[in-house]
């Protein structure tokens, strides 16, 4: 299928079948999206101006870039387990009014994963991982970092356990950085693959939603140590996260402060709740729209000027990167990845964590629920039927299974409002990889 669209001025004609991406003038872009994708009225075209537009788009239809074949792929699917998320902590030294896990707390009591516990999760992973050599291990929240001393002799245990069985651990952290100091920059820096620190923000933003338990701002107590860490992280992996409300649509500001402060690698996140003055809504949809093409002003501005920086939801690779069939399978989530809570009860992923509905066994048990974890085994991009007539399904996947059940009560029905914001982001990333290319070839 194909799909035409515009973006700072630029017009594109994208076809998902070859995964290939062609700039063209206003007039075929809106002639494409008439024919071929229903949008619009193609009556104002003469013949012979459709006459002359088929024709360039047969010359694009014989190279195998214009309604190419989508690719016949299968999903690839393992039993084998690779990676694991510890909810180290179920407690949190921030009150965050969008927390998705209830201010750390996710529901239920504010409680430490045990050393116990963790190191039974390591066994478990270790002996569920078949003949995969790579395993992944990412310490959450809460915040981490209250657990320290613990993480410490888990990632010890896990190279140990791992070097005996001939594996090798990746290990990953989210932290808000209240408690980063020099001895947790150390080791982050020695251990961690990647290493996530959330910040959204301007100060007056963040401190608006990010507070202490005593009521006050964040920002100030975080920033500088943050700055630290990055200055100190070397080649190493990270990223400074934010979240945006309905509070702050304006989030391309958010984006460019973090920027403008040393941070190269960003990411921020569209809220997840349903609080009411937060929530986004389909009333937010256009203005959000507005604000990706804002930011992505800034972001080609920033790169011509040589101060370039990695904004995740702009990275789109449409020459390589991740297989096909992996693209297709998902996630992974409730099948090779799980998430296992402080008293070692096991959920097919953070977001799950809590939901009864979703308990899928214990690590001191050693087993999964054979139902659950077939349900997600089977879900895929195809098994979401909504997906199969979107442009961005190959880039996309099908979101985010906890989201789809959350909002729509079903693991394979797409969150709409998530999908609308990630066919612009995904848009947004076209135009940056094709203005890259462009500056290259000059």
């Amino acid at each position: 299928m194909v799909h035409a669209f515009s973006c700072l001025g630029k017009n594109y004609i994208y076809d998902s079948g070859s995964g290939s991406l062609h700039e063209c003038d206003e007039e075929l872009k809106d002639y494409v999206a008439a024919q071929y994708e229903g949008v619009g009225d193609k009556s104002r075209f003469s013949e012979e101006r459709i006459s002359e537009m088929e024709e360039e788009l047969s010359v694009l239809r014989c190279q195998g870039l214009f309604l190419a074949e989508e690719v016949k792929t299968y999903p690839l699917k393992s039993n084998e387990i690779k990676a694991l998320c510890l909810h180290i902590c179920h407690d949190c030294n921030l009150r965050c009014r969008y927390c998705f896990a209830d201010e750390g707390a996710y529901h239920s009591e504010r409680e430490f994963m045990s050393e116990k516990t963790a190191e039974k999760a390591i066994d478990f992973l270790i002996a569920n991982s078949g003949k995969r050599k790579v395993l992944e291990v990412d310490f959450f929240g809460g915040e981490p970092l209250m657990c320290l001393p613990t993480i410490k002799k888990v990632v010890a245990y896990a190279r140990q356990k791992g070097a005996d069985a001939g594996k090798k651990f990746l290990f990953t952290t989210t932290t808000n950085a209240l408690l980063l100091d020099d001895d947790a920059i150390d080791f982050f820096n020695r251990e961690m693959e990647n290493v996530v620190l959330s910040v959204d923000g301007r100060k007056e933003v963040h401190d608006a939603i990010r507070k202490t338990v005593n009521g006050k701002g964040s920002f100030d107590l975080i920033i500088d140590k943050i700055k630290k860490f990055v200055r100190l992280r070397g080649e190493k992996s990270y990223y400074v996260r934010g979240t945006f409300t309905a509070k702050n649509l304006d989030f391309s500001k958010d984006v460019i402060f973090l920027a403008d402060n040393g941070f190269d690698s960003i990411s921020m996140e569209p809220v997840v709740t349903d609080i009411p003055d937060l929530k986004i809504g389909e009333e937010h949809i256009s203005e959000i729209c507005g604000e990706y093409e804002n930011l992505l002003s800034k972001y080609i501005e920033k790169y011509d000027n040589g101060e370039g920086f990695n904004f995740f939801h702009f990275n789109v690779d449409l020459e390589g990167g991740v297989c096909l069939s992996k693209k297709v399978s998902a996630c992974g989530a409730g099948n090779e990845y799980f998430s296992v809570v402080p008293n070692g009860d096991i959920y097919p992923c953070h977001q799950f964590a809590g939901d009864k509905n979703f308990l899928m066994g214990n690590v001191y048990e050693g087993k999964l629920d054979a139902s659950i974890r077939e349900k997600f085994a089977s879900s895929c991009l195809f098994t979401r039927e909504k997906c199969g007539d979107c442009f961005a399904k190959f880039i996309c996947s099908g979101g985010c299974a906890a989201n789809n059940y959350h909002f729509e009560g079903d693991i394979n029905k797409p969150y709409e409002i998530t999908c609308a914001m990630m066919k612009k982001r995904i848009e947004c990333g076209m135009y940056a990889l094709a203005h890259k290319k462009e500056r290259k070839n000059v």
